[in-house]
This record gives C-alpha cells, structure tokens and sequence, in this order.
C-alpha cells in the first residue's frame, strides 16, 4: 500500500496491521447500526487517500474536519495521513470566531464538515480555495465554493479504486512526519495550535493497550469528541490496534439514549469526561441513599456502606450494558467521593491523566493494580518518563515534567512558546502540579497558574475546595478565586434541584432559602479548611461558566476574582 518500507510507529502502519489481520472482524460504526469490516474499513481509506491524493493533495498540505463524531471521520482523518498530509482535527462544540481562526491559519486543502457546522464556515466560503465535503451527507450549498457530499466522493473513489489493476502506491510517510495539528481548549487562555506526529500517536495508543487485556471484537462505545486527542487515541487508534469495535454514539446522549444503546450494544468499554460519573453519582446514587434513613445510617459504617455500594455498583454496570469491563475517566479531575464510591462499588473505572502535548495519555493504570490509591491517577505508563521539577520538601509537590515518544514536535509557528514549556532535551513542563506516593502513583494537586498564594505563604489549591462543594446535591459547579487577599467561591446551583425544594412559595422566599443554602454551605465547608484558606464568602451564579470540551471550566475569564453573572 505504500512505497518504501513502513515503519511500525506510523498511523499507516497500525491501519495497514490491524486491517491484515482482522480483515473479517467488525471495525467501525454508528451505534445499532451495521458496522464496516476492517476490511472494507481499509478499502475505504486507501480509495479516499487515491482521490485526494488526485486532486493534488500531497505530503504537509492541512485537511480540517469540523464535524460530529463519526465513521466517516474517522475515514476523512485515516485518508489524509496515508499522504503524509496534516489533519487539523476542529471540536464541533468551538465558536464561529474561533473557527474562522483556526481555518484561517491552516489554509486547508481540503475541509469535511456537517450540517451542523457548515454555517461557521459561511463567512469564508470565498477564501476556502478547495471542495467542502459534508460528512453527513448534507446537500446544502455555499456560493463559489463546492460542497459534496461523503457518499458520493466516496462512491466517485470507490469505483475508481476498483478499476485499478493493482492497489494504489502512496509516497512513503515516517514515524516523526507530522500527522496532525490539534489546536488546544485549556483553561488558561487562548488555545495553541499543538503539532503531533504519527509516533507520538501511536506510542501513545500502544502504551495505553498495554494497560489491560482487550480482546478483538469488544465494542467500545463512543460518547466524546473524536477531535480531541483523548478520544482520538484511546477511544479510536487504540481499539483499532487491538481489533475492536467502535460504535458512536451520535449526538450527545441523555441517560436514556445512552442507557438504551448500552443495552443494545452491551460496550466492553466507554471512555468518559468525570461530569458523566458525578452526575451519575449525584442524581441516582445519593438520593438512593439519603431517602432512607437506614441506608444512610447504614452508610457510615465502612463494612455495611461497601455491601451497599457493591449492590448500587452492580446496577450500574447494567446501566451500562452490563459487559462493561472498563470506563476510562480523563480529561479533567475527579471528584474524590465519587471515586471512593466507585472503588468500593468495584465499578471498572480507570483514572487517567494527560493533556494534548503528550498526545495525550501520561499516566493511568494499570487496570487492576491493587497499590493504585483513590486519588491519584495511577503510574506513569509504559515508555513515558514523569519527574517533579523542584518539589517541596514537606508535601513533595511540584511541577510534573515529563518525557517520552508521545511528546508533541511543539507549537504550530509559535516558538516561543514552544521553548516555554519544551526543553532541548526534550523535557515537556505540563503546568501541573502534583506529587509520587510510596507506590510511585501520580497525584494531581492542580495547574500551577491556579495555586493561590496566600500573605503568609500557604498555597491553596482551588481545585481541591471545588471538589468538597462539588459533592452538595443542590451544586452544579463552582469555581474557586481570590479576591483582595480573600479566597471567594462561586456556586451554579441545580436548578431542579432548587425548584423542587421551594416549590409553592414566593420568590423572595426562594431567594432566601438559596442564600441561606450558601451561608450553611460556607459555614460547613470551613470547618474543613484551615483557618488562612477559609472562603469569605459564596456567591450564587445564574447560568453555567464557560467550559473546554471536556468540561473544565476556563478560568482565565473569572481571573483576579471577576466572575461574570
């Protein structure tokens, strides 16, 4: 399928691999939907690969893909690496603005997109130069430029690559090519366009499948945006590697969709965002418990509180299908009660810790290590290197640098800031904070640009005081600042929750009984703090804060104790 000789560390090569060897299996699809075979998987990507490579794609031109998650992404990225061609992988959920700038920037050769997204784009019909392929099959149009549909480019290849005498000859692609650029959604500022290459991505992929067994034809349901690195590697490469199944989701799906296509679908494994598990925990799993007086009585005791957990446990793993053997949770942290509640539940989860840089997996299992603790996120995994630059002397804690294949070649055009956080020899500083236990788990204490120091030189890390009000029923989310030497704390309730509580009195009342809600909430919570890092005051907020994709809050809007109402 290739030129030259194929080295192992390419994406080309996993596909070309795994497509061989588990030519009959089902590879990819949408959830209750027949899937395509690894082989007919393979056949699409190679005749895709020929006709873009016909209308004059080559090594190092971009192709953007701005869409929902779907087989015929997946399709649309495989293509454009078997060139040697960059991806630029565009999360659906971005802002027009911000899309127009990421486009603007790569000059793509070539874009999918869907109906859902195609309006962003509208503005730049002009400027983008060639065809705008819709994923869905939307047949809409864009003056001046051509719009096609997948089916139909897909069919036009497939017939050409039938005719063929002999499979299509690529130009050789190396491991450290570059494969794709992802432009980050982090929390303090404005996004960096982050190049990876084939090896950093698959390094990555075949450290993370060495974590657990997983067997070929296991379903791993889809539920996060592919053009994230978190679900792109582990929830798409990996599984291919290992000759698995990916069913997607579709669209975002609410506990009855999801529940209904876990039934169906019965997933060995789901890679999820915490918000998934701690709404889980909060809306299905305390309320079981505070309804009954005897359960929750029940539950303060270690022993009968277990027994308890386990039964609950078990529910929920059906909820799941009831094959669910693994829930990869990453992306942003953990509350530390759900977690407990998941570890003596015996609920599969797996922590994980990354970031786009590192393509992005650092560390995370392994699955049923018994000296991985609640809260931490496991050992570095294999081939990756993790130290703490200048770590405290009394808690340990410092920045976690780390080192390894699966670090990023750097900042697309941006070099110093690339040298701000990568060093000559290949050292990456994440920005993070954390600290190595006596078992050599990873613990993440929070982003250094978070810590607020206070006038008499304690650190205090907001994440950690958001997690303790985080596990109140009536709280959404919140969000932790310092406000004049004050530590201040903001607080999106849960409406329903609210609604429920008030129903039948006046709107005053219901204002009071909110405000009285924060003041217990504040009075509670610094009976946990030390007296320095006690919160001053709580302050209700009405509408959700402005998150990344996997749901982290950007603080860098709220910075310097402004919280926008």
């Amino acid at each position: 399928m290739q030129s030259g000789v194929e080295v192992g560390m390419t994406l080309n090569y996993v596909i070309d691999s795994s497509c061989s060897k588990h030519k009959d299996l089902p590879a990819i699809g949408m959830a209750m939907e027949q899937p395509l075979t690894y082989g007919e998987f393979h056949q699409r990507i190679l005749a895709l690969a020929a006709r873009l490579r016909d209308e004059g794609v080559g090594k190092g031109d971009r192709i953007a893909i701005l869409g929902e998650n779907s087989h015929n992404w997946g399709m649309a990225y495989l293509a454009t690496v078997r060139l040697g061609a960059v991806a630029v992988p565009i999360l659906p959920d971005l802002p027009e603005a911000d899309v127009h700038h990421i486009l603007g920037a790569m000059r793509p050769k070539t874009l999918f997109t869907t109906q859902k997204q195609i309006e962003k784009i509208y503005e730049l019909r002009r400027e983008l130069t060639g065809p705008i392929i819709t994923l869905d099959d939307h047949e809409g149009e864009l003056a001046v430029v051509e719009v096609q549909t997948f089916s139909a480019y897909l069919q036009g290849a497939m017939e050409k690559f039938r005719a063929m005498p002999e499979p299509p000859v690529f130009a050789p692609v190396g491991e450290d090519d570059l494969a794709s650029i992802l432009y980050t959604s982090g929390t303090s500022g404005y996004s960096k366009a982050v190049m990876l290459s084939h090896k950093n991505l698959t390094a990555n992929a075949y450290a993370g499948a060495s974590l657990m067994v997983i067997k070929p034809g296991s379903v791993w349901l889809s539920i996060l945006p592919m053009s994230h690195t978190y679900e792109f590697t582990c929830g798409f490469i990996l599984p291919l590697l290992c000759g698995a199944r990916v069913a997607y989701a579709g669209k975002s799906p609410t506990p009855a969709i999801l529940q209904k296509l876990c039934e169906h679908e019965k997933p060995f494994a789901i890679f999820a965002v915490p918000l998934v598990l701690e709404k889980i925990y909060k809306k299905r799993v305390l309320p079981q418990v505070e309804k009954s007086g005897l359960l929750k009585l029940a539950c303060r005791f270690g022993p009968s509180r277990r027994l308890i957990y386990r039964k609950i446990g078990k529910k929920l793993c059906d909820f799941f299908g009831g094959n669910l053997q693994i829930m990869g949770i990453g992306g942003a942290a953990l509350n530390p009660e759900v977690e407990k509640f998941l570890h003596e539940a015996r609920f599969p989860y797996l922590i994980g810790y990354g970031m786009t840089e590192a393509s992005p997996l650092i560390a995370g299992g392994p699955f049923g290590d018994k000296t991985i603790n609640v809260g931490s996120t496991g050992k570095p995994i294999p081939g990756v290197q993790v130290k703490i630059a200048n770590p405290d002397p009394e808690t340990g804690i410092g920045e976690i640098t780390v080192c390894g294949p699966n670090i990023m070649k750097g900042y697309y055009n941006d070099p110093e800031a690339t040298a701000a956080v990568l060093a000559a020899d290949g050292w990456l500083s994440t920005g993070d904070l954390g600290r190595f236990d006596d078992q050599h788990n990873l613990h993440i204490s929070g982003r250094s640009k978070n810590v607020i120091v206070l006038s008499n030189g304690e650190n205090v890390y907001p994440e950690a005081i958001e997690h303790k009000i985080n596990t109140h029923t009536w709280v959404v989310e919140s969000l932790v600042v310092e406000n004049n030497g004050q530590i201040e704390a903001w607080v999106y309730p849960d409406y329903e929750c609210i609604d429920e509580a008030t129903a039948g009195i006046s709107r005053s009342e219901r204002q009071s009984y909110i405000e009285k809600l924060l003041e217990n909430l504040r009075l509670e919570l610094n009976e946990q703090l030390t007296k320095s890092a006690r919160v001053s005051r709580i302050f209700e907020r009405r509408e959700p804060f402005i998150k990344t994709a996997t749901h982290k809050i950007k603080r860098y809007l709220y910075s310097g104790g402004t919280v926008m109402l």
